[in-house]
């Protein structure tokens, strides 16, 4: 097989795991054309407070922890491949379950706490299917990706994640346009949510069709087939070289501990603390209450969602920026830069709220935001992630950021109603300081990936 088949099969495979990504995009987004319709419909006429509205938007969030902590222990039982295939499962139910929650027990079109608690509960279930693909897929793309594209691989998952967000804001504005307001909030948001059904299952049987990760057959010792698939990737003359690498980094965790603490607890902190600040600079808010900012601006509901599009394709364009440069620029580079970017868009933001002045200057500045955000720390963050951790215990570390990462991710949304009643200039302020203190944390303590084989990583690790 020649060096183009290998990148041509390299990039099938990546195609399809970052389906995870785009699913985790589609779950984690659509919420953001139904949210006032839930508020609206379930919220308000049960009536229930900011707190309530709060913990429904941001309920599959804690689906999305469960996941996340479970994620290693399902990728180290079942393998990268069949714990996709369970998230894959778990969205297809998910977007059946949130779209007519009242199937199994309730009275269709009637608000009741029942009703209520079937929604979340099947929102829930979404969230675990992207707590487990939002630390599987770049699991498994870092795992069969050759060390000097890897970075841009990986930076594919985010771009599937960003454009399943377009894609579900283009799906939530053609359900919306043309109806009126009181058919939005009693049926729209349903087709919003059934929508999801249909790139679920498209992901669920393509995982039937791709290989288990070579990593993963050499850690079960199914060292045979592990090189028959690093030979289709990287080639005969380099697969049997890469497979000795993968059996001695292998054999040397294991003789060293079981424990994910024993290369150094630095690591582990690094990989929390890159979950930590991913969240705590804000970016979910944008995503999940952007009409609602947008509506604040004074746009009405068609020209927020409109709005939506417009910053959707800012992140696509970003995010491709990220794609191009990560293997190019390094790692730490792009971070540092994409923090300041937040920091000026953030801090401006807060400004402007401050004293009131909501207009086109308030739509630039969330613009230079979220751009900046997705040249950086929304690929890279997870580029770092899939990379960072030593082979044997990837699954299990990366189970621990990702979890903390959805436990910040919940913690940001849910306290954002809340926070907004109480000042929306020191909300964005609040996430204009973490920008900051990331660009520091980046600066100090992460270090460069670029190049290295996730064996040569090791060597990094260990200096830390």
């Amino acid at each position: 097989m020649n060096q183009n088949q290998n990148l041509g099969y390299i990039m099938l495979l990546t195609l399809v795991a970052t389906l995870g990504g785009l699913l985790f995009g589609y779950d984690t987004a659509v919420i953001s054309g139904a949210e006032k319709s839930i508020q609206t419909f379930l919220i308000k006429g049960l009536n229930l407070n900011s707190f309530a509205h709060g913990a429904t938007v941001s309920s599959a969030l804690i689906g999305c922890i469960i996941g996340g902590a479970i994620s290693g222990l399902l990728a180290s039982q079942l393998g990268r491949k069949k714990s996709l295939i369970v998230a894959a499962i778990l969205f297809f139910i998910s977007a059946l379950g949130s779209g007519k929650p009242e199937t199994l027990f309730f009275e269709s079109g009637k608000a009741t706490m029942g009703l209520l608690y079937m929604f979340n509960f099947y929102r829930i279930i979404g969230g675990i299917g992207v707590g487990l693909a939002s630390a599987i897929s770049p699991m498994y793309i870092s795992e069969i990706a050759p060390a000097h594209i890897r970075g841009r691989l990986i930076s594919f998952n985010q771009f599937a994640i960003i454009f399943g967000m377009l894609v579900v804001y283009f799906v939530n504005w053609s359900i919306a346009r043309g109806q009126t307001i009181e058919w939005i909030n009693e049926t729209g948001w349903r087709y919003m949510f059934l929508s999801e059904a249909i790139p679920a299952g498209l992901f669920g049987v393509l995982l039937l069709f791709v290989p288990e990760t070579p990593r993963y057959l050499a850690m079960q010792g199914n060292n045979d087939k592990a090189l028959s698939i690093l030979e289709r990737i990287n080639g005969i003359d380099k697969a049997q070289s890469i497979l000795n690498d993968i059996k001695e980094t292998v054999a040397k965790t294991a003789a060293s501990s079981s424990s994910i603490f024993a290369f150094g607890k630095k690591v582990i902190i690094i990989g929390i603390l890159l979950s930590v600040f991913q969240q705590f600079v804000g970016i979910n808010v944008a995503l999940y209450y952007a009409p609602r900012i947008f509506e604040s601006m004074g746009a009405a509901k068609d020209a927020s969602m409109l709005q939506t599009i417009v910053m959707g394709l800012v992140n696509v364009i970003f995010t491709v920026v990220a794609i191009l440069t990560v293997d190019k620029w390094g790692r730490k580079p792009l971070l540092i830069t994409g923090s300041i970017g937040m920091a000026v868009g953030m801090i401006a933001i807060g400004t402007l709220s401050f004293f009131e002045v909501i207009g086109i200057s308030t739509l630039i500045f969330i613009i230079v935001y979220t751009a900046s955000f997705m040249m950086s720390w929304g690929p890279i963050c997870w580029v770092l992630i899939g990379e960072i951790f030593p082979n044997k215990i990837r699954g299990k570390a990366i189970a621990i950021a990702v979890a903390t990462q959805w436990a910040a991710n919940y913690f940001i949304s849910s306290t954002y109603p809340a926070m907004m009643e109480f000042s929306g200039g020191i909300t964005y302020m609040f996430y204009g300081i973490m920008s900051i203190l990331s660009a520091i944390f980046v600066w100090k303590m992460v270090p460069e990936t670029k190049g290295k084989s996730l064996e040569e990583m090791e060597n990094v690790i260990e200096k830390l």
